[in-house]
């Protein structure tokens, strides 16, 4: 690849301005260099204003300074409507092109993906783009960020409750932890994970009818049905599928090591962030 491709307009408009502004600050600095070299007439009026007994001349608008600002603005207002218009050819709107088509490619191709390629395509970006942070075996190193091991999983719906969550800017606010005690939030793990969540099923069955009479106290930030409030909080019926890590990828998070960026941004495509998704929710089944 060429340095500084001549053949591009935008390149050719860029080293033009350059050269003119090179040009001309050196030819108007000289001037004034020069003026400032000549005795000022000590009979030229001052200005009201005076700095600690330090006054100054009262000295009209520099005529290369006024010239120089009419020109600026009359070469922005060509560049935009004219030198650089909308259509025009730029290295930068033909990587974008470039993109946008393989991104088109990439969503015929993989339209469909079977649960094979969806969990090999989820695994290479989570080494990517996550790993970082949450480590090459998602355990969140030691603490550091969240524990993906066991994402999408009663246990975790129990971590949460009993820790609370924060970072994700919903509108209600941030879930406190330690709102119940552990026997507590055991019950009302299980009725989520079982009558709520999208994995329909519990390792504590005998829990579920306590736990849904106490879900009374979540449902005013999640609603009865568990399903967020229109947004106001997590939609815990998504829970449990790769829905919910979508709409995490797509909000971001605060953690304690930095702000997770919302992958939504072009980043990750929609059949990107659910191979992430799957292949997180395989780690808490042990696949």
């Amino acid at each position: 690849m060429q340095w500084f491709n001549l053949q591009d307009n935008i390149n050719l408009l860029s080293l033009v301005g350059a050269l003119a502004i090179i040009v001309l600050t050196v030819a108007i600095a000289s001037k004034y260099v020069n003026q400032m070299k000549v005795k000022k007439d000590e009979t030229a009026p001052l200005s009201e204003f005076s700095w600690d007994g330090i006054g100054e001349y009262k000295n009209e608008i520099p005529s290369g300074w006024a010239i120089m600002f009419v020109l600026t603005l009359v070469w922005a207002i060509w560049y935009y409507l004219v030198g650089y218009p909308l259509n025009s050819y730029s290295q930068i709107g033909e990587y974008n092109d470039e993109v946008k088509a393989l991104n088109a490619k990439f969503e015929k191709e993989y339209a469909n993906p079977d649960a094979k390629t969806l969990h090999a395509m989820g695994e290479s970006i989570y080494l990517v783009q996550c790993a970082a942070c949450h480590g090459i075996t998602a355990d969140g190193i030691n603490g550091k960020a969240a524990n993906l091991q066991i994402w999408g999983s009663q246990k975790a719906i129990f971590d949460v409750i009993m820790n609370g969550s924060k970072g994700l800017e919903y509108p209600m606010g941030e879930m406190p932890g330690g709102m119940v005690d552990e026997e507590s939030a055991k019950a009302v793990a299980a009725y989520v994970a079982k009558d709520i969540s999208g994995l329909k099923n519990t390792t504590d069955e005998n829990l579920v009818q306590t736990g849904k009479d106490m879900f009374a106290a979540c449902a005013a930030c999640h609603g009865e049905d568990g399903k967020g409030m229109d947004g106001m909080s997590p939609d815990l019926s998504k829970y449990g599928t790769s829905d919910f890590i979508i709409d995490v990828l797509a909000r971001g998070k605060k953690g304690d090591i930095g702000t997770m960026p919302k992958f939504s941004d072009g980043r990750l495509n929609l059949i990107q962030q659910k191979a992430v998704g799957e292949y997180i929710l395989s780690l808490s089944r042990g696949e």
